[in-house]
């Protein structure tokens, strides 16, 4: 059984997936306490819970032809960009981690000198596309994977795929001309 309320949401839904900035508006009003409160409860920082809620409506706006209000509810959809946006979180938080840990020491690392970074760069531009564009997407404008994948209007799992191919290939590169200077 269908109820009144069930109805407006469809239709809120339906509107935001057409671009009425009204409808985005009126899911922040309704839902943003919900997306804030999964937030702080995963990142437990209430700026970053801030960040994120933003975050999720910034994508929900830019994802908005993705929403279809037959398979799911919008707080539904919402909750699921929430939880997307919170593994970028840690992910992103785990990369900064894992680079400043003063822990790890490596003698010559590549890609230190700017030398290394040269040579980096030219590596990337050979790669071929979509490969170099989203290796550029991901290292030199610090974008997700999801949103390469928006952006370039391809599946999420091919973004990770050439992600990681064009990482292998680069390290490979990189470790050969490392390994002939040696």
């Amino acid at each position: 059984m269908t109820t009144e309320a069930d109805l407006d949401v469809r239709s809120l839904a339906r509107r935001l997936r057409d671009g009425d900035q009204a409808a985005l508006a009126e899911a922040y009003r309704r839902w943003g306490p919900l997306v804030h409160s999964l937030a702080l409860r995963s990142v437990g920082h209430h700026q970053d819970a801030e960040d994120i809620t933003q975050q999720v409506f910034v994508s929900a706006w830019r994802g908005r032809r993705s929403l279809d209000p037959e398979r799911g509810t919008l707080a539904g959809w919402l909750v699921g960009i929430t939880r997307n946006r919170c593994a970028d979180h840690y992910a992103a938080r785990s990369r900064v981690t894992v680079v400043a840990d003063p822990e790890v020491t490596r003698a010559d690392p590549p890609g230190d000198g700017p030398e290394d970074r040269i040579m980096l760069a030219g590596l990337v531009e050979g790669l071929d596309e979509p490969r170099r564009t989203i290796i550029a997407m991901a290292f030199y404008q610090d974008q997700t994977h999801q949103a390469i994948a928006t952006a370039l209007d391809l599946p999420i799992g091919t973004v990770k795929s050439h992600i990681r191919r064009g990482l292998l290939h680069l390290r490979a590169h990189l470790k050969e001309v490392h390994d002939d200077a040696s």
